[in-house]
């Protein structure tokens, strides 16, 4: 019984170990587009799928890294130049371009194609030469607390 109880323990020491320690690892490109709407009006705007390099991603999972600075940065765009304060706005990225195409149609698809007609939504698009991603650079810190790429 008791070495069941120093295994037991071993195992999860392991387990919170490599869990806290995500690796991530820069990828050369990526796609991702942006979708700001709000709750309190009709207008949903999208951007059109962009590749962005050198973006961080998680190495198990393949997500991006700090997600929700990109979605700060349409936000704050959304909040600038268009005078919409306070939209929700979510990003989808991927490194594999027809998987994004797929969730784009898809995004699309459900403020176009109602089959409540009483629901419409105004689809807006901004343009690549107003709004483009920019990289987020995900910096750690090392034992002494120095900042790491």
């Amino acid at each position: 019984m008791k070495r069941f109880f120093i295994f037991f323990i071993a195992v999860v020491f392991t387990g919170m170990i490599t869990t806290a320690n995500a690796k991530k690892v820069q990828t050369p490109k990526m796609y991702i587009f942006g979708m700001a709407a709000s709750f309190n009006d009709t207008i949903v705007h999208f951007t059109n799928i962009q590749e962005i390099d050198s973006v961080w991603i998680e190495k198990k999972t393949g997500f991006l890294m700090s997600r929700e600075l990109y979605s700060m940065q349409l936000r704050d765009f959304m909040a600038s130049h268009h005078q919409l304060q306070h939209r929700t706005c979510l990003v989808v990225a991927n490194k594999n371009k027809k998987k994004v195409e797929k969730k784009f149609k898809k995004f699309l698809k459900l403020y176009t194609q109602s089959k409540d007609k009483k629901q419409h939504y105004d689809v807006r698009y901004i343009d690549d030469r107003d709004f483009l991603f920019k990289p987020v650079h995900n910096y750690d810190t090392d034992d002494d607390g120095n900042a790491k790429e």
